[in-house]
């Protein structure tokens, strides 16, 4: 890592938020694709080559819609809830690392906004105010199927946050790091498995860790099947039901930018990042490998939504402090002792 000037660093901020937002509109599209060949449909055809523009037709109809405020609704908290979830979602990717420090023109930029040392804990925390934004819109419509889902996502992201969290102790302990770029450079060494020698990725290491990780990654973005806060057969459209035109695209563009941030998360943890073959000559492809792997883990959420049925709430919770928690205490524990004897320091 090298400093570097501050109008850089904005360049390389702006660059990657406006990638998160094209991404985000075409992880609509992905999305409807995918959903579609499931179900032996073949999805948006007719808006631009194969479907195309449909993301920027869908965005001019949602900016051209009416926004409605409830009249007994809190007119204030009702316009401000919205931009808390997509300001929230959009933050997180701050620490996310691109790559390292290349020379482009002749200056060395770093192919990330910032490098903390607690990373990982910031992306767990900005990642849990967003359900601020969900629970004052909830409350500001004065709709009572808005204020169930609002208390359900409230519920839900206490349960589930804390699995996340958990989830990651091991990688903590078997690196001594919080920073993502420290997480991610680790698993760029080298492991031998018989003959083979492979790269330390910290899904072999942590499997468990890394099922309980994707399990309330999809919990804690609200996705089926853990969609209980929006359940459109139980509350109407949960939290979103009062909102309308640009400010509900806002809460659209939160969903969707925090399942791409999650699955970049994902992929630096566990899959080392922009840790491939050939990424170590050409930083380009290291920026490939990154958007291979987050790829997978979108598919992998919309997989869900195309196969599985809604969770009861009982059944939500249940899961959650029943057999996720201890689950992710057990691999805690686990980790911690094979890392003491490692150490020498058992027997």
């Amino acid at each position: 890592m090298v400093d570097q000037p501050i109008w850089i660093t904005f360049i390389v901020a702006f660059v990657v938020l406006n990638v998160l937002l094209i991404s985000m509109a075409y992880m609509t599209w992905y999305e409807r694709k995918v959903l579609a060949y499931m179900q032996d449909r073949v999805g948006p055809t007719r808006t631009g080559p194969h479907g195309l523009l449909q993301p920027i037709a869908d965005a001019v109809k949602l900016l051209d819609k009416e926004d409605l405020i409830p009249g007994a609704a809190d007119k204030y908290v009702f316009m401000f809830a919205p931009v808390v979830v997509f300001v929230s979602a959009l933050v997180a990717a701050a620490v996310i690392p691109f790559g390292g420090t290349v020379d482009i023109f002749g200056r060395d930029v770093n192919l990330f906004v910032t490098d903390l040392n607690v990373g990982t804990l910031f992306i767990l925390a900005i990642g849990s105010t967003g359900v601020y934004g969900i629970i004052l819109g909830a409350y500001a419509s004065a709709n009572r199927f808005s204020l169930l889902g609002g208390l359900r996502s409230a519920a839900q992201v206490i349960s589930y946050e804390l699995i996340l969290g958990f989830s990651l102790v091991g990688i903590f302990i078997l690196t001594g790091s919080l920073s993502l770029r420290s997480i991610m450079l680790e698993q760029q060494k080298t492991i031998s498995i018989g003959p083979l020698d492979i790269s330390n990725w910290f899904i072999l290491s942590q499997p468990l860790g890394f099922v309980l990780f994707l399990i309330a990654a999809v919990a804690e973005t609200n996705r089926a099947p853990f969609d209980l806060p929006e359940a459109e057969s139980e509350l109407v459209a949960g939290f979103h039901t009062e909102y309308s035109g640009f400010r509900f695209s806002l809460y659209f563009l939160g969903e969707y930018i925090n399942m791409i941030v999650v699955s970049l998360f994902a992929s630096t943890l566990f899959l080392g990042g922009v840790d491939g073959p050939g990424a170590e000559r050409f930083w380009g492809l290291g920026l490939l490998w990154l958007f291979l792997k987050t790829v997978l883990f979108l598919f992998f959420y919309i997989w869900l939504r195309g196969t599985l049925p809604r969770f009861r709430f009982d059944q939500l919770m249940g899961v959650a402090w029943k057999v996720l928690l201890p689950l992710a205490l057990l691999n805690i524990l686990v980790t911690a002792f094979i890392r003491l004897v490692a150490n020498g320091q058992v027997f």
